[in-house]
């Protein structure tokens, strides 16, 4: 089990929809770490229910400014509910986050209408729900995009279970519009090749002009050499597709390596949980990498002169220029941000009355009462 730190003193503030609010942490003096200013942050009670779902597993966050309104999906493989995703509000400012409410929870519909059903590895055929981790909003064409990683488990009752992981476009309800064609990269095998087992699709962001979507793993493929350790870091790979040529869905147009750091002590391995799109070719990223209190880095990435790597089907042993990226702020290690959970997802939320843009970040609690479901802002400095 992973330990916790002491929550803060409880704000006695109540969520829309009944769930609660167990705590607030804001920064009476914004906290400079890197090049992002610590604000503050909020943490929702554990067993938070709203609309007869525990709210938890909370892994991509993605602003919708015209309705200043945040939607975040949950993780849930339809076992707490139906695969979903929530719309929230936060009262961001420089105070940190002095609010938040749970406004809807619209369950992710496959390509019938249904919502989907549990996990049945035993039935014929096997029954597997998305794994969904990533969100993004595309404020032009007003619709969703979201991930699953698939699955991958070669250990099943009859035969091996694989289900290739996928990028879907919903509407703002959660109807089903369409879905993306994936490299080959990340097509499931039972044999050591393509995608591990949960560490394939984890982030999700729309361009600010509306024209590319990016599509990042968590890790390496077998193809792409082995995970990262303490030792080394890994390559994986960010997918990116064409927006603005056709209906909102189609095949991948180039693809790019991202280095992972190495695995910090005491934790086992790193990975890719989420970015965020400043402009055309740069991104904020975050690597996480688990331990009794989790490191979380976030980075400055860009794909300026990186090798397109979309028809290469091996990174390991490859002549590869990988994307570029500098330390903007260790979370681990930020002051007045305890307590540190399992972060995510991120997204640039509202900017501050005096310009400064924010970004917003979310935990996935893993459904666990010893872990917790927070929201963490910080403020990009003005130049």
């Amino acid at each position: 089990m992973r330990g916790r730190s002491r929550l803060p003193a409880l704000c006695g503030v109540l969520l829309t929809g009944g769930a609660a609010l167990a705590g607030c942490a804001p920064c009476e003096t914004p906290t400079a770490t890197a090049g992002l200013q610590y604000l503050g942050q909020a943490l929702l009670a554990p067993n938070s229910r709203f609309a007869g779902t525990v709210v938890g597993g909370l892994s991509g966050i993605s602003y919708d400014p015209g309705r200043d309104c945040y939607y975040v999906i949950s993780d849930d493989r339809s076992a707490n509910g139906p695969a979903r995703f929530y719309t929230v509000r936060l009262s961001v400012s420089d105070r940190g986050i002095d609010g938040v409410a749970i406004t809807a929870m619209n369950p992710l519909l496959d390509s019938d209408g249904h919502p989907f059903a549990p996990q049945a590895f035993d039935a014929t055929p096997p029954v597997i729900p998305p794994d969904p981790e990533g969100i993004a909003f595309d404020a032009g064409r007003q619709r969703l995009y979201w991930s699953s990683e698939g699955e991958r488990r070669t250990d099943g009752p009859r035969d091996a279970v694989l289900a290739d992981p996928w990028v879907r476009t919903a509407g703002l309800d959660g109807s089903y519009l369409g879905r993306f064609t994936m490299p080959p990269q990340l097509a499931m095998s039972a044999q050591p090749t393509g995608p591990r087992r949960n560490t394939t699709l984890e982030g999700l962001t729309v361009t600010a002009d509306g024209r590319m979507l990016f599509a990042a793993m968590e890790g390496p493929g077998y193809d792409d050499g082995p995970l990262p350790d303490r030792d080394h870091g890994a390559l994986t790979r960010i997918t990116a597709y064409r927006l603005d040529a056709g209906t909102g869905s189609g095949a991948p147009v180039a693809q790019y390596a991202y280095p992972l750091e190495p695995a910090p002590v005491p934790a086992k391995t790193n990975g890719l949980t989420d970015l965020v799109a400043l402009s055309d070719t740069a991104f904020l990223v975050i690597e996480r990498a688990f331990s009794d209190r989790p490191t979380v880095r976030l980075f400055r990435a860009d794909i300026a002169g990186a090798t397109d790597v979309l028809d290469m089907p091996a990174l390991a042993g490859s002549a590869v220029t990988p994307m570029t990226k500098t330390l903007v702020a260790d979370l681990s290690t930020t002051p007045g941000l305890d307590p540190l959970d399992n972060i995510e997802g991120l997204t640039l939320g509202p900017r501050l009355p005096d310009g400064r843009q924010t970004v917003v970040l979310v935990s996935d609690d893993n459904f666990s009462p010893r872990e917790v479901t927070q929201f963490v802002a910080f403020a990009i400095p003005a130049d």
